[in-house]
């Protein structure tokens, strides 16, 4: 076992250099200059902190919006909605892929060049090895994710401007605000992130040489995602440790829906810490005299993905315990709430930007009734199906207003509302803006379904 690079075995008998180990400071410095020296790490860099600026000024000038992207329809209005959309992408596609290029080879790579027992010779202690890869590997995934947020948002301001956003329940957020929620966005997303690092080193360190070990973090992010496309049970979707990935949505609501997100977060970080310590209990117990001795799927399986469902499974028990919705948590009572909340804030602006009588969301007293394919009464579930007759009343006119929506919501509990009439209402036309012509805001719009609230009564 480890017993062979004792400082004994290390070097001579009274040789300075077998004092002590090299301390963590300096392997750590040493392995992220490693790190930044290779061509494939220089380049993501170079990417992550130039190619989302150039992205998002670029489709901000586009007469094309990215709808289907969480904020991609106010591309043109304010520059904050630019780094929220890259936030979408990277927690989808572009973190589980970066902390697969860091964090799944950072062991690997010793393999690969056979340079284990020259690197224990000198650092002499297998701990501090684990310690300064590890902290090496998440400096640069934190550089990359520093990067994204940092070059999105100046891409954004520069093409757009500092102007207010649009929250998913119709709120118009100060310039000031929206930044501060931007920032706790990205913020949040490094828990999952961090989760994500921690298979890595897992895979790194039980698979050696193998592909499988760098592959190991997006495979398992993008089980997450198809995982996250069914409609699981409340319980089920906030115990995977890439649930944060989404529920950062929930700050751009009023109140914020905290609870959803910080038990993703409290999730994510779990997993971090039992998938690094696995990681660093296989590296004390490798026997680094078998040069062929680099990893097996048998330890794999035994020591990290048993131990893994194991803690998905007390993950989903706790959850269930401690929260009180029930099933996918998308019910009729919260969307009909959730739409008419934001109907109202949307009627709101649209008044002003027609240049009509201001009217305040209470005086309006909107409410919405909706239905699920033919279920008028106790609908549930996320689907394309939903249909929801929205209705208002202006003060001074006895006729109540109404308009019909479709909505598609998902199983996290986003929808898109979709006006189908009356076109002075909800159609689609364009008004005009101090910042320029821009489509009306009551056609279509994104919005969010609390999953953990209460249905409210009556």
């Amino acid at each position: 076992m480890t017993a062979a690079i004792t400082p004994a075995a290390a070097a001579a008998p009274g040789d300075p250099t077998t004092a002590r180990p090299v301390s963590v400071a300096r392997g750590y410095r040493f392995e992220v200059v490693k790190l930044v020296s290779q061509w494939r790490i220089r380049l993501l860099v170079l990417a992550c902190w130039i190619a989302p600026g150039l992205f998002v000024a670029g489709v901000s000038e586009q007469s094309t919006l990215p709808t289907d992207t969480l904020f991609g329809r106010w591309m043109h209005a304010t520059g904050w909605a630019g780094p929220l959309v890259t936030l979408g992408f990277a927690g989808a596609w572009a973190l589980p892929l970066l902390t697969s290029v860091v964090a799944g080879d950072v062991f690997a790579a010793e393999d690969r060049l056979g340079t284990w027992r020259h690197l224990l010779v000198v650092v002499r202690s297998p701990r501090r090895i684990f310690a300064a890869k590890a902290l090496a590997g998440l400096t640069v995934i934190l550089l990359l994710v520093a990067g994204l947020a940092v070059s999105s948002t100046v891409g954004g301001l520069l093409a757009v401007g500092d102007r207010p956003l649009v929250g998913l329940d119709g709120r118009l957020l100060a310039p000031g605000d929206a930044a501060v929620k931007v920032l706790l966005a990205w913020v949040c997303v490094l828990a999952p992130t961090l989760a994500l690092a921690g298979i890595g080193l897992l895979g790194s360190v039980a698979l050696g040489r193998s592909p499988m070990g760098l592959l190991l973090p997006a495979l398992v992010a993008l089980a997450m995602q198809l995982a996250q496309m069914l409609p699981l049970p409340v319980a089920v979707r906030l115990a995977l440790p890439g649930d944060a990935f989404v529920d950062w949505k929930g700050l751009f609501t009023s109140p914020a829906q905290l609870t959803p997100l910080l038990i993703g977060i409290a999730v994510s970080l779990v997993w971090a810490v039992t998938a690094t310590a696995l990681a660093h209990v296989l590296f004390l117990r490798r026997d680094f005299t078998n040069p062929a001795d680099d990893g097996s799927a048998r330890r794999a399986v035994t020591a990290g993905v048993l131990p893994l469902a194991a803690l998905l499974g007390a993950t989903v028990a706790v959850v269930a315990a401690t929260t009180t919705a029930q099933g996918s948590g998308i019910e009729q009572t919260k969307v009909e709430r959730s739409l008419a909340t934001e109907f109202a804030h949307l009627y709101r602006m649209q008044t002003r930007q027609l240049h009509r009588p201001a009217v305040t969301e209470a005086r309006l007293r909107a409410t919405a009734a909706c239905g699920k394919a033919g279920v008028q009464d106790g609908a549930r579930g996320p689907g394309n199906d939903w249909r929801c007759v929205v209705s208002w009343h202006l003060p001074g006119v006895a006729a109540t207003g109404s308009a019909v929506y479709q909505l598609d919501i998902t199983a996290d509990g986003r929808f898109v509302a979709d006006g189908d009439g009356p076109k002075e209402v909800n159609g689609y036309f364009l008004v005009r803006t101090p910042t320029g012509d821009a489509p009306n805001p009551l056609w279509q719009f994104d919005g969010d379904v609390d999953l953990l609230s209460t249905s409210p009564k009556g």
